[in-house]
């Protein structure tokens, strides 16, 4: 269910109105599980028996095989091979905003992060 969930993620992020590469759907799979498990989305997927992105190929071929996916000639399962790494996808990589950073980043979208204390210091607050 998570795979077909994350197409039209995909579809969004690479304007598709239908078909997405494996590249692709996998990078809505990316999002996807950074949106609904944040820092848990690496321990979620590891509960689930997948550990790399050639994993999600193998699910996404076992769907075209049973007829419950489409594919083009152009697709392939190598398309899935060693796209990203999920520990830097989901732990290293994953950065948290609070929502006083959002706000003054949309506010300055040039200005750079904040430290914590340049933040108190800013508003007047004590640490």
């Amino acid at each position: 269910m998570f795979v077909y969930e994350a197409l039209p993620v995909a579809q969004q992020l690479f304007t598709r109105e239908r078909h997405v590469s494996g590249k692709e759907l996998l990078e809505g799979i990316k999002k996807l599980a950074r949106e609904r498990f944040g820092l848990m989305a690496r321990t979620v997927l590891d509960s689930w028996g997948v550990r790399t992105t050639e994993d999600f190929g193998n699910i996404v071929f076992n769907l075209v095989n049973a007829e419950l996916l489409s594919r083009t000639e152009e697709d392939t399962i190598e398309e899935f091979s060693d796209v990203y790494d999920f520990d830097e996808a989901f732990v290293r990589g994953y950065k948290i905003e609070t929502r006083r950073r959002a706000k003054s980043r949309r506010r300055n979208p040039d200005k750079p992060p904040s430290t914590r204390s340049e933040e108190h210091q800013e508003h007047g607050d004590d640490e």
